[in-house]
């Protein structure tokens, strides 16, 4: 019975040795994008045909090793600051030596760049073809069609938008709009085309009348509104926008768009409100003038030609005394005198310095008549 005790236990221990060698192991090295090992990256073991989680972290030089593993198929993916970098699937361990896995984020970054111009430029190596799965081949192919159809997409665009850039240059209306018009159809998102498309309805407004022009007035109104949903924060826009409507007697909606512009960069405040005051003296609109010029003074103090025009519109409001002092609302002075200081030499400067001295003089009241004759003195007799 000894006998049989020592058979039979000899025969569990060769089991046993046995049954504990039936495993693998897995090691490599885990290089960072600088090409030197990572300290602490954590290396995932994740088997496949049967459930099964084995973690191990690098040495301080980026190597790692884990051993036990029971033969069997695995992924194996490393992570690093929290997120996944790299893995390798389809790993089978095998008794004896271990599976060598290794992790080169430097090469995986080149190939990746490698891959990225391929797509670009529509030309794989036949070592990338050889390296790639059918799946990412079926997803770079995907990518060139994609791009190839942009770049056609692309290159019809900017021959619409050259084209009629190029009319607007020439200010030919017509064609500037038939171009741009084409350009917004291919590619809604562009707000330059819809800026430059709305100057152009309102060009060609600028030679017609009545309902034609106010349809064209309309059909401008759309397409700046187009541009400025797309870009709201352009104050370019708002006052070109204004600018526009103002010429076509909008004044409400102009003065909206200016103050807008206004706000947006107050740095240029100044210039938009005088700009406004332009097209309202332009259009006769005289008090709605000389109330923008102020506020452009307001913005900026220093805009020297608000200043003058503001001073010209106070004059315009000067009363007469009785004895013949020119007598205009106060700040007038105050307005040529300011410009005179911004613009010594400025084209309004003679004009300023007239105003002024037309302040200070007195105006003759009295009619006399330059025909009537002297008193003949009496002859001797």
């Amino acid at each position: 019975m000894l006998r049989q005790l020592a058979v039979a236990l000899g025969a569990t221990l060769m089991f046993s040795l046995g049954a504990a060698a039936q495993t693998g192991a897995i090691s490599g090295k885990v290089k960072g994008p600088d090409g030197v090992g990572v300290k602490d990256a954590l290396v995932k073991i994740e088997r496949t045909d049967i459930k099964g989680n084995y973690k191990v972290k690098t040495n301080k030089k980026g190597e790692y090793f884990h051993a036990g593993l029971p033969l069997g198929q695995y992924n194996v993916a490393v992570e690093i600051g929290g997120q996944d970098v790299d893995r390798v699937n389809g790993v089978r361990t095998k008794l004896g030596d271990p599976v060598e896995i290794n992790f080169d984020l430097q090469a995986r970054q080149e190939k990746q760049q490698a891959l990225q111009k391929a797509a670009e430029t529509g030309e794989l190596t036949k070592e990338q073809s050889r390296e790639m799965s059918s799946e990412q081949k079926a997803a770079i192919e995907k990518a060139m069609k994609e791009r190839s159809e942009a770049m056609k997409k692309n290159k019809a665009l900017n021959d619409a938008f050259n084209l009629g850039m190029s009319a607007v240059q020439a200010k030919d209306w017509p064609v500037a709009i038939e171009n741009l018009k084409k350009g917004t159809e291919m590619d809604a998102k562009q707000h330059v085309i819809w800026a430059n498309l709305a100057e152009s309805y309102f060009g060609l407004a600028a030679t017609k009348t009545g309902d034609e022009q106010m349809k064209l007035v309309d059909e401008g109104t759309k397409a700046y509104n187009s541009a400025i949903e797309l870009k709201p924060d352009d104050d370019a826009y708002h006052n070109n926008f204004g600018l526009s409507l103002a010429k076509n007697k909008k004044y409400k909606e102009a003065e909206e768009e200016l103050v807008k512009a206004a706000a947006l960069a107050p740095a240029k405040a100044g210039t938009y409100f005088y700009n406004l005051g332009a097209i309202f003296t332009n259009n006769g609109q005289l008090d709605a003038a000389g109330s923008t010029f102020k506020r452009a003074i307001e913005a900026d103090p220093t805009h020297a030609d608000a200043q003058y025009q503001y001073g010209v519109f106070l004059m315009s409001k000067a009363q007469t005394t009785a004895d013949g002092k020119v007598t205009p609302p106060d700040g007038t002075a105050e307005a040529f005198n300011k410009y005179l200081e911004l613009k010594p030499t400025g084209p309004f400067a003679d004009a300023a310095k007239g105003m002024l001295a037309a302040i200070s003089t007195t105006v003759t009241t009295k009619f006399e008549n330059p025909d009537a004759k002297k008193k003949s003195s009496t002859r001797k007799k």
